[in-house]
């Protein structure tokens, strides 16, 4: 195994070689592209010093020799049909059709055409530049070509200068890494020396090291560890006892919404695949299950809605907008909506009238819910009492499990043998969060096979309606 001082070496090293490859590789093929694109516009600058001269000539034989005897560039001249009419390399006679080529072909379109490739005629590699020249009485292609080796004679010197430069500074780099690297070994066998003094109960030992402080931080730290291991294993398993929580938690919460979706969702597939399927279907039987397409789909818009709320009343999202009204008629209201969707149950209302300071949208919807709550876990009369000091709502119904009451406000928790379809859990557990926000609390009282009572305190609410009076 490596000790800490060679592997610094070699990842220093490594590091440093495999960034100089990089740069090498880089640089290569960022030279030659530059050299190349140098000797392109070298050919494309000669291109438009000899196109005047090409012009005002007649005899292209002796024009390209002696262009390309002053610029010691490949010469051609083309026509139009691709024919070569002049050529200071090789026989133009023998050459094939050049209409083909691709630096002729760019160059039909664009204002210079360039190709690199090799000449089957000429037997090298070369950078060709073809432009089209048109005069009033003919039209023709020029074409100069430079040798592409002699073009990378330039780059392979520079490329060899810049090799060398970076073997220089491959070795200095070796000698500043071994050195940093000794320096490292000797601080670290001071501090494994001051480690066995300090195994040997030696707690006077002292650390001196001569290049790295970091080394004397690590010391003082040492000795404070073992003190702090303690307190970390026991944060450690709170810790984990949270994240355990939290996570039951969720797969409670992920298991409540898959479960109430379920139902409300299966009927509406199952309504709609049999309008689907039966497209003959009775009108009335039709009317039917849209009606209850549209009832389960607003059954899954309320849940949603409920569970939204209670999500922000639990951040504290959520602020109450607090105004003066009076109780007795939102009670009244409530009752009348309820009474709507329970044609069947008896609701009975007992109350004064009584003037409140709260936010009138929540409390209704407090009110609403400890209602709806009594009519769906008793099948008898629901009371509503509206008191000077407080709202109570009672019904004749199974009642509540002592153990069950500390539970039955917390969001998803539901008395497992009542589970009515679009609830989730939420409607008490929305009621505690509008309640503590308006510096009230849900107060139950439940006697199992007797019933159950669900109030809250107006004191609070009074009281800020007369202070804001003042």
């Amino acid at each position: 195994m490596l000790r800490i001082h060679q592997l610094f070496f070699l990842n220093v090293l490594g590091l440093f070689v495999a960034a100089l490859l990089v740069a090498s590789l880089i640089s290569y093929f960022t030279l030659k592209s530059m050299i190349i694109q140098e000797g392109e516009a070298r050919l494309i600058e000669n291109i438009n010093l000899l196109e005047p001269l090409l012009i005002a000539t007649n005899d292209f034989d002796r024009f390209v020799a002696q262009a390309s005897g002053k610029t010691f560039l490949r010469v051609t001249i083309i026509n139009e049909e691709g024919t070569v009419i002049a050529e200071s390399d090789a026989d133009k006679t023998t050459m094939e059709n050049h209409s083909g080529r691709v630096e002729i072909m760019h160059a039909m379109t664009q204002p210079y055409g360039v190709a690199i490739r090799y000449s089957n005629t000429v037997k090298t590699d070369f950078i060709y530049v073809a432009h089209k020249i048109t005069t009033p009485g003919k039209t023709f292609y020029v074409r100069l070509a430079m040798s592409l080796e002699s073009v990378m004679k330039h780059f392979y010197l520079l490329w060899i200068q810049l090799v060398g430069a970076f073997g220089v500074l491959v070795v200095i780099s070796l000698i500043i890494a071994y050195k940093i690297s000794t320096k490292t070994r000797y601080d670290i066998l001071q501090i494994t020396r001051y480690l066995d003094e300090i195994s040997a109960k030696n707690y006077r030992a002292v650390l001196k090291p001569e290049y790295f402080r970091e080394f004397l931080q690590i010391s003082i730290m040492l000795k404070n560890l073992v003190k702090k291991l303690h307190n970390r294993d026991k944060q450690k398993r709170k810790h984990t006892a949270k994240l355990r929580l939290i996570n039951k938690q969720q797969n409670d919460i992920l298991s409540a919404i898959s479960h109430e979706f379920k139902n409300p969702i299966a009927a509406i597939m199952g309504y709609a695949e049999t309008l689907h399927d039966d497209l003959n279907i009775d009108p009335k039987i039709r009317e039917k299950f849209l009606d209850k397409i549209l009832s389960n789909t607003h059954r899954v818009t309320l849940m949603l809605d409920r569970l939204a709320l209670s999500v922000k009343l639990e951040n504290n999202d959520l602020s109450i907008k607090p105004s003066t009204f009076e109780l007795s008629t939102v009670c009244l209201d409530s009752i009348s909506i309820l009474q709507a969707k329970y044609p069947d149950r008896s609701l009975r209302y007992e109350g004064i009238s009584k003037t409140v300071f709260a936010d009138k949208t929540m409390l209704e919807l407090v009110i609403t819910n400890l209602i709806d709550n009594a009519l769906k876990y008793s099948e008898e009369e629901v009371s509503i009492i509206l008191t000077d000091t407080a709202l109570r709502v009672s019904d004749k119904g199974i009642g509540i499990a002592p153990s069950e009451l500390d539970k039955i406000t917390s969001k998803f928790y539901r008395v497992q043998k009542n589970r009515w379809d679009n609830s989730m859990g939420l409607g008490l557990s929305i009621v505690s969060y509008i309640l503590k926000l308006h510096d009230s609390t849900l107060t139950i009282e439940s006697t199992q096979g007797v019933g159950s009572t669900f109030g809250f305190s107006l004191t609070n609410m009074i009281e800020k309606k007369k202070i804001t009076k003042k």
